[in-house]
Order: C-alpha cells, then structure tokens, then sequence
C-alpha cells in the first residue's frame, strides 16, 4: 500500500510540473498575484467549511453520550490536515480523529461508528452535490465529453456508496475488519473497539433517522460554502462567472479529488481537472492553475494549524501514559512497604503480641511465685 501511494505521489507530482510548465509559470504567477485579497477569503471560507464539518459530525451522536461541539471542530481540523497535506490516503485523518475522540470521553466503539457515520454521509451528500453540478452543466452547456465522462463515474460511485452502506448496515464485520487492519494502524484499532461493540454503536446511530438527516443537511450546506472559494477567486482573477458556474466547477472538480482519493492531495488530479472544468466557461488554463494554487494555499494554511494540533495532542497522550507507566512502577516498589497497621483500642499503633509458647512459660512463673 505504501508503495502504491508512493508511486501515485511521484506520478501526480510530474503531472503538476508538466501542466504548469504547458501553461506558463509567469502567466500563473500573475493570474495568482491578480488574486489578491481573494486568496485571503478563499482561506477563510475553507476554514469555515472545515468548522462547519465539524458540526456536521457533532449532530449525529446521542445527547447522552455527545462530546462537546469545540471537541468535534477541533479534531475535524485535524483530519483535514493529516488527509490534505500527509502522504497518505485520504482517510487517514479520520482514523485518526476517532481515536483521538476517545481521549474525549467518548466509548472506542461509538467514536468509531461516528467516524464511518460521518464518512457516509459525507459521501452522500458528495454525490448529492456532484448530481446538483452535472444537471447544472446540462442545463448551461448542454450534452458533451465532460457530462457522460462524469456520468459514467456517478454509474460506478453509487452503487459503490450502496455498498459501504449496506457493510455498516448488515454483517459486514470481517470486511470492516480488513479495512481497519489496511488503512488504520494497530494503535487507532485498539481504541476503537471490537468489531461487535463497533456495528452495535452502528446501529444505533444509524436507528436515528433524525440525527443522520440533520448530518446529511449540515454536510449540503458544506459543500455550497466550498463553492464560495471558486466564486471569490475567479472574480477577483478578473473572470466573473455566476454562481450556479461556480458551483458546477467546485461540484465537479471535487468529485474529481473524491475519483483520486489514493493520490496524496489529489495531486495533478485537481489541476487537470479544474483545467477542463474551467475551459467550458472560457477561462483560460493559466488561471485554472491559479485557482488551483490557491485552493493549495487554503489547504496549508488550514491545514498546518490541524497538524499542530495533532501533534500536541499525541504529545499530551503520550505524558499520560508516561505518567500512568512511572505511577504502576512506583506502586509496586512501594507495596511491599505499605502494609496496614494494626490499630490498638486507644492508641493508633498497637505492640504486638507475645509468642503463644513463651506466653504460657511465663503463666507458669506467675503461679509459682504465688
């Protein structure tokens, strides 16, 4: 597995070189510099949807057993920052994440229901939205190479999403096991439980038909925030597109990231991709290019604080088991010390007792000497 996203890396890397140097990479850097104060607001609307999807995992626990909506926001920043800037598969981060949760309070095997619930539905409403981009495509653009290409990958996407739900939902234990055991490590296993105890928390979040619509919705509006970040960038770039062309390009261009999950920040994926997306509404490649390299921007900048965060929370649970190991170690030094005194009547120390044979030898004296 390693190896396959080590040589996807490689490949998605020479792709990026060869479309900027294609394109230009003086024509990118002004189209990037025309940006301006809209890089700015790109990166604030992503660490708002970033915020937002962490209400959207926060909403489909139960109320008795909910962690704090802070702890949900913090913990989604790092996913995002583990699965957008680390070499590795894009569902890392929220392995991750679940075990983390579990240093929240929250039972191993709920955090990691909340965390396949949360990816269900975050998927769902992907292809909701990638449905919604399609149409509008139609609708502005008519028919063409780009409309059945992304229909054929909705043709394989949903029953593939059919199937992830259907695993939670019936005995699909040995294949969640396989999955774990592939994408998360023994330490992130550990803390999310048994398989069993993991498909009955399952049940019971997927039992609230409430709670996963209210995620489901939260996830919706998500995605139209995102496609904020192509609105702002292209008007500020000097190409003004409506919102509904927005959206097709953000809808779109995601479902693209979401085609090359396997390849470390979709690299060269993005880039070709918001390249074809945006030639349909005229915009030149130099500034696809650009709007890439924002986007990029947005995922460092948004990104690097979940890192740190992360990092400081490893380091926070790695005290604590420094600290629980010392205090067994001291136990069992002090344990043959600290035994229970005896308590006297009046006294808190009581002399101890004489030998039952002497005892007697000394009765004896006693009733001679009388």
């Amino acid at each position: 597995m390693k190896r396959l996203t080590t040589l996807a890396l490689i490949v998605g890397l020479c792709t990026v070189v060869g479309l900027f140097l294609s394109s230009g990479l003086e024509d990118v850097a002004a189209a990037v510099v025309s940006a301006g104060w809209g890089a700015l607001i790109v990166v604030l609307a992503r660490a708002v949807a970033v915020a937002w999807a962490g209400l959207g995992w926060f909403v489909i626990f139960p109320a008795s057993a909910r962690p704090s909506l802070p702890a949900c926001i913090n913990l989604r920043f790092i996913r995002e920052g583990i699965n957008t800037l680390l070499p590795v598969a894009t569902v890392g981060g929220d392995f991750v994440g679940a075990r983390l949760l579990t240093r929240r309070g929250v039972s191993g095997g709920l955090a990691g229901a909340s965390m396949f619930v949360d990816l269900m539905t975050q998927a769902l409403t992907q292809l909701l939205f990638t449905v919604a981009g399609l149409g509008l495509l139609v609708w502005l653009s008519g028919d063409g190479p780009i409309v059945r290409t992304v229909a054929g990958g909705l043709a394989v996407a949903t029953p593939a999403l059919a199937a992830f739900y259907l695993i939670q939902r019936r005995a699909g234990h040995r294949i969640v096991q396989a999955l774990l055991s592939r994408f998360a490590s023994g330490r992130e296993w550990r803390a999310l439980g048994a398989v069993d105890v993991l498909f009955d928390n399952l049940r019971r979040l997927y039992g609230n038909p409430a709670r996963v619509g209210a995620g489901i919705l939260v996830h919706l509006v998500g995605w139209v925030i995102g496609t904020c970040e192509v609105y702002v960038c292209l008007h500020f770039m000097g190409y003004p597109v409506s919102f509904a062309e927005a959206l097709v390009i953000e809808s779109l261009a995601q479902a693209v990231r979401g085609a090359a999950f396997a390849v470390p920040g979709a690299l060269g994926a993005q880039e070709g991709g918001l390249i074809a997306l945006c030639a349909l509404f005229g915009i030149p490649a130099e500034a696809a290019l650009a709007l890439s390299l924002v986007k990029r921007l947005a995922d460092v900048l948004v990104g690097v604080p979940g890192l740190i965060l992360w990092h400081r929370a490893e380091r926070a649970e790695a005290a604590e088991e420094t600290d629980e190991a010392r205090g067994r170690r001291l136990g069992k030094r002090l344990s043959p010390v600290l035994q229970p005194a005896t308590l006297g009547p009046f006294y808190s120390y009581a002399p101890p007792r004489m030998p039952a044979a002497r005892h007697t030898d000394s009765e004896g004296d006693l009733k001679k000497c009388a």
